[in-house]
């Protein structure tokens, strides 16, 4: 299992604490700072939504559901999710590559 695990007061502008996610479940990971800085997430459903501060909860946008869970995007990662509620979780994490590199390794189905 994949754990996410929110932390600080981002459980509460999330409204999440945690993910579980089978490994089976994760369809790739990347880093995108760019996209992670862009200011358009989609359309909130739940969350909170501070432009250039935090964006953190569920997000909708061209079909897909996202949540997100960002206020540094250089700090950011792209999980994409297969048969889960969500499409993709992008969080931050304290090193993008390390977090990738051990999520790649866990799953063992897709390159880097």
């Amino acid at each position: 299992m994949l754990k996410v695990e929110i932390l600080g007061w981002h459980k509460v502008f999330a409204l999440k604490s945690r993910f579980l996610i089978p490994l089976a479940h994760v369809g790739g990971v990347r880093r995108d700072p760019e996209d992670a800085g862009r200011w358009w997430k989609g359309w909130r459903l739940f969350g909170t939504a501070f432009p250039g501060v935090v964006w953190a909860g569920w997000f909708y946008k061209d079909g897909r559901h996202t949540f997100w869970d960002v206020s540094k995007p250089e700090n950011a990662i792209a999980i994409d999710l297969i048969n889960e509620g969500y499409s993709q979780l992008i969080v931050e994490v304290a090193d993008p590559d390390e977090a990738a590199s051990l999520i790649r390794g866990a799953t063992g189905n897709f390159p880097g």
